[in-house]
Formats: C-alpha cells, sequence, structure tokens
C-alpha cells in the first residue's frame, strides 16, 4: 500500500507535475465509471495555472476541467496528463481538439490508452498540429491508476481486488461461519476507503444472509462514494429486508442469479429497485467469467471482492483475482475457526502474486500483493 516515496527535492519539475497530475486523477477512483480516473495539469514558465480531474460520471473530462480553468493562459503552456487524450467523438468532443484549439505547446502523457478508438491516435493528431508529445512519464503509477479502464478493454472484465482480513492464527471467521471481529478501527476505515475507489463491491448469498451487511463508505462525507452493491445469488433467494435490497433507493444493487429461478422472483426484487441479471452455472455455482464480462459491460472497471471463503476461493480457482488485500489481525480465532480460502492454503494465493506493499494500522498489518 505505502511504498518508499521518491524524495520531492530529487524529481526533476516534470516528474513533479505529474506525480501531482497522478494524484489528482485518484480523487474520482470509483466515480467516473465507464471512463478513467485521468488527472491533468497544466504548467507555464514553471506556474500552475490550472489543474483537472475526471468529474463523476466520467464527464467532463480532466483535460477539458484543466482547459476551461486555464482559459487563455493555457497558449504555449505545458500539460501533464495520465492517460492519451481522447480523439474520437463520444458524448463530449475529442479532447485532443481542445488541446490544440486552445493553443498548448507540449503534451506530456504517461500512457497510451489500449482503447482502440484513441490507442496512439491522440498523440498523432497532437504531434500533426504542432503540439510537441512525449510519452511515459509516470507510466508504471498510471498503469496502476488505471488498471480498471485497462482490464476492461483488453480481457473485456474489470480490475478485481479480493479483500481477505484473517487473524492472527490465520483464520477468516468463528466455527459454523459466524462473523468475528479480526481487526480494529484503523483497519476498517481503510476499507471503507477501498471502496470508496471502487466501482462495485462483490459478495456471495451466504454473507448477506448471515451478516446483513450494508456494503457502503460510512465515512463521514463519503456515504455517496458506495459502490455499486452486487450480490451473487443462484437460487435467487435474497430477502427483502435485508440491507441491500431495503436500501437499494440510496446505493445501487445488483444480484447475479442462474437461468433456473422464476421470473415472478426477478419481477419482485426488480420492483424493490435492484438490477437482476441471469448467468450461466454449473453445479450450483454461477459462471464467474460470465459475471465480470456482464460487470464491464455495464460500465464496471474495478470489482472489490468481499465475500466469504466459497467465493473469494472461485475468484482464485477463476484466475480472476489481479490483487489482495491482506488484512492482519493481532488476535486469534483458535483451531475451529474457519480458513480465508474454502479448501485452499492462504500460502498458495500469495505464493503466485508479488508484494507491493506492507503497512501498520494501529495493531494491524495490511499488505498488498499483485499479479506477477
Amino acid at each position: 500500500m505505502n511504498e518508499e516515496a521518491t524524495p520531492t527535492s530529487d524529481l526533476s519539475s516534470d516528474e513533479r507535475f505529474m506525480r501531482l497530475a497522478l494524484a489528482l486523477g485518484r480523487r474520482n477512483l470509483g466515480c467516473t465509471w465507464p471512463n478513467p480516473a485521468v488527472g491533468a495539469v497544466i504548467v507555464k514558465d514553471g506556474t500552475i495555472i490550472a489543474r483537472g480531474w475526471t468529474q463523476p460520471g466520467g464527464r467532463p473530462h480532466a483535460e477539458a476541467e484543466a482547459l476551461r480553468r486555464a482559459k487563455k493562459a493555457a497558449q504555449g503552456a505545458t500539460m501533464y496528463v495520465t492517460l492519451e487524450p481522447c480523439s474520437h467523438q463520444g458524448k463530449t468532443p475529442p479532447c485532443v481538439d481542445s488541446i490544440i484549439r486552445t493553443g498548448i505547446a507540449r503534451v506530456v502523457s504517461a500512457l497510451e490508452d489500449p482503447n482502440p478508438e484513441v490507442t496512439g491516435q491522440g498523440h498523432e493528431r497532437l504531434r500533426a498540429n504542432g503540439v510537441a508529445v512525449e510519452i511515459g512519464l509516470g507510466a508504471e503509477e498510471a498503469r496502476r491508476t488505471h488498471a480498471g479502464h485497462i482490464a476492461r478493454v483488453n480481457h473485456g472484465r474489470p480490475y478485481v481486488t479480493l479483500k481477505l482480513a484473517v487473524s492472527a492464527d490465520g483464520k477468516a471467521g468463528l466455527a459454523g461461519r459466524k462473523q468475528a471481529t479480526i481487526t480494529g478501527e484503523a483497519a476498517r476505515q481503510r476499507v471503507f476507503q477501498m471502496r470508496a475507489m471502487s466501482d462495485a463491491i462483490l459478495v456471495g448469498i451466504g454473507t448477506v444472509l448471515a451478516d446483513d451487511p450494508q456494503l457502503t463508505c460510512r465515512l463521514p462525507g463519503m456515504f455517496e462514494r458506495s459502490p455499486v452493491r452486487v450480490v451473487l445469488d443462484e437460487e435467487l433467494s435474497l430477502p427483502l429486508a435485508t440491507s441491500v435490497v431495503a436500501t437499494v433507493r440510496e446505493t445501487p444493487t445488483w444480484v447475479f442469479t442462474s437461468r433456473k429461478p422464476s421470473a415472478i422472483a426477478q419481477e419482485i426484487l426488480q420492483q424493490k429497485g435492484c438490477k437482476v441479471f441471469r448467468v450461466n452455472d454449473s453445479s450450483g455455482r454461477l459462471d464467474l467469467q460470465n459475471v465480470v464480462r456482464v460487470l464491464a459491460e455495464q460500465g464496471i472497471t474495478r470489482l472489490m471482492v468481499e465475500g466469504g471463503p466459497t467465493v473469494a476461493a472461485s475468484f482464485v480457482d477463476a484466475d480472476l483475482v489481479d490483487e489482495v488485500v491482506l488484512l492482519r489481525g493481532e488476535k486469534t480465532i483458535g483451531v475451529r475457526g474457519i480458513d480465508p480460502l474454502e479448501g485452499m492454503p492462504l500460502d498458495t494465493l500469495v505464493s503466485r502474486l508479488r508484494t507491493v506493499g506492507s503497512e501498520k494500522l494501529d495493531a494491524d498489518t495490511i499488505e498488498s500483493f499483485v499479479r506477477v
């Protein structure tokens, strides 16, 4: 999570401004889907004259926001942007046209956009109109920031983060699959922050029936940042009194079920405000490849999986986990406690991944791992 930072004094001006653009873009992670959360900074004669970041819902784009704020001062300036400016006509005009029209002299872009409607074309159009273009500064950090967009474009699914909480003796809950308090308040607040930066959060029906979770972002002033709640429910047995249904008008709830349940059960949930999607299943389990493909089609780019051991293991088995965030508590549960992954040692999962950070949160530890 917290990686060793390069001292600001050791960075070039270009690096400092790109780091600022990346920080600005991350402000609205989880709020801009289906569009990427981009950051942009406009600099002239070493002075920042405007900043911009993709707005909730994906529009206006970061470049457009920065240009709007810079106005005529943008002429002859440099723009630092975390992803290639768009070059195609969508619901808004191409950002490259606005950049050219306002007289930006130089664009420093962290990444080429993998979107086939853009790939390289935005940079090429800028060059063709006399704008100096440099690509690659801050690319590694930009790839992590835009991992959801990249996964959706390249693989047709969201970037999947699996969150696991384990006790000091490696257990995830009490005997009988009863919930246990594993981590402290600081760790819980970090989980809320993770939810706020995700487009959707997914659990299984077992977790809903056992815990009746709200699956929202319960930090002051951040409830509206709560992600879409996704429930895997093969039999479409989700009770109407549960929190995820009762509060659906405040925070969306999407339910994935098989093709077997009755149309009446689906209609009842839809009348309450839930979206219901039917996907293929096998041996009583939903086809997760189908689930994540439908989520991507709906615009979801970043999915946080926060289900129990069965759902967690099923995502691992399906090779759909891109990142694991592991919260380790200081308390023990005992040998009768349940394991975090159904039928799979936790070390088996962690050994497949690369550690990218570790941090103490009061008495707890949070570790982050990504695909090798």
